[in-house]
């Protein structure tokens, strides 16, 4: 059986188990928890991951996978229902993977603000490296809108999932959903409905 380090905290780990969820494999994996910051591993899987992140796939037929794309790239190619319905095949394929890095930087440039002033003493803390990860968030949200819509009018595919999963980015929601609500208001009044939802949603 592979076993899923995992916690239920992590955004990443979020798209893992829904895609394990929607196809049917949640029991063709166990579950080992993991705690851990950048400044303290804990109980991260240092072994099966060097890095020190999660989520990490330990597969009894394989290396170790990790980085959430990976390992639901790897997943989709195991479901019954098969890969398409994740992944789908031809051009549309590279527009998914783009969406999907597209939303996972977002979560990226989220937690790291979140890193940045709940692991920092007030005074270390930087508010020019905060603002260059709102400078992120607001760009992305700025690419979705202008370019991403009419994918997401099509079918659902994995970039989907990746946006909504914007929700889970931090364990700050009020923090997050405010100060995005906020600024995008003031810079750009049409935010996109599913961006914004998400946030709402944290």
């Amino acid at each position: 059986m592979m076993v899923l380090h995992h916690s239920p905290t992590s955004p990443y780990v979020r798209k893992v188990i829904v895609l394990l969820d929607e196809a049917g494999q949640s029991d063709t994996v166990r579950l080992a928890h993991a705690t851990g910051t950048p400044v303290d591993p804990g109980t991260m899987p240092v072994g099966a991951n060097p890095l020190g992140k999660i989520p990490a796939l330990e597969r009894p037929d394989g290396c170790t996978l990790y980085d959430s794309r990976v390992i639901t790239r790897y997943l989709a190619t195991l479901t019954p229902k098969g890969a398409p319905d994740f992944y789908p095949d031809g051009p549309r394929l590279w527009e998914v993977l783009t969406l999907e890095s597209t939303a996972d930087g977002i979560v990226d440039a989220a937690i790291l603000m979140r890193y940045e002033t709940a692991l920092r003493p007030a005074e270390q803390q930087s508010s020019a490296w905060i603002e260059g990860q709102w400078g992120k968030v607001s760009r992305a949200l700025d690419a979705l809108e202008s370019r991403w819509m009419a994918h997401l009018a099509g079918p659902l595919g994995m970039g989907h999932r990746s946006c909504l999963n914007q929700k889970g980015a931090t364990d700050s929601g009020a923090f997050f959903s405010s100060n995005l609500l906020e600024r995008r208001s003031i810079h750009k009044p049409a935010v996109c409905p599913l961006c914004i939802q998400a946030a709402l949603d944290f």
